[in-house]
């Protein structure tokens, strides 16, 4: 039995090893948004330390800060042009993508501009606090509907594999690109080292 379950936990790992490789390689070529990651990263670890504590600042922090930085990376730095080093149309990434691609974060951020409105019911209910557990409930939510959406559409490990990618990501990410902002200072657009990583990877 504990065999069994020593193998289900490395199909797991290797599975969110699968995921955050394809992540990198697919979607972060620029300098400017793997530094914006690893601002992002930063962040959400200070969102997740105060979560339990000041969860109406946590909130915050985790869409105006972390979000914003994490998403406007991709929006307007990563280049959407053919890719070259893993010989793929942007078109192609983005209907591979197992997350949310750039439709369903357009979607994503709809629904955070819309998903206060109903307090407007009762104006005494439209403060800070509220508003930020509704964007709070917002966030849990979209991890939760995607994460069984994939149970549908792929498999059930891919979607919980998913999930421990998303949250885990902060770490992943400041471990991965901590060096990105010494590197855009040294005038790196664009990582050099794909090229090679993917080669080691074929």
């Amino acid at each position: 039995m504990s065999g069994a379950k020593e193998n289900n936990m490395r199909a797991i790992l290797k599975a969110l090893e699968v995921q955050r490789w394809d992540d990198h390689r697919y979607y972060h070529h620029s300098r400017i948004n793997q530094s914006l990651h690893f601002v992002s990263a930063s962040s959400f670890l200070c969102a997740y330390a105060l979560l339990f504590f000041q969860p109406v600042l946590a909130t915050l922090i985790g869409w105006f800060v972390a979000m914003t930085a994490r998403q406007s990376g991709h929006f307007f730095f990563e280049p959407k042009g053919y890719d070259h080093v893993n010989q793929a149309t942007h078109e192609y990434k983005e209907q591979i993508k197992v997350g949310y691609n750039l439709r369903r974060k357009v979607l994503l951020y709809v629904a955070f501009v819309l998903a206060p409105l109903p307090l407007l019911v009762d104006p005494a209910y439209f403060d800070l606090h509220n508003v930020a557990m509704v964007w709070l409930a917002l966030g849990a939510g979209g991890l939760l509907f995607r994460t069984v959406q994939l149970f549908f559409i792929r498999d059930v490990e891919t979607g919980l594999v998913w999930a421990l990618k998303i949250v885990t990501d902060p770490f992943h990410d400041l471990k991965l690109y901590w060096k990105a902002p010494l590197a855009l200072l040294r005038g790196e657009l664009i990582d050099p080292n794909l090229q090679r990583e993917v080669a080691q990877h074929t």
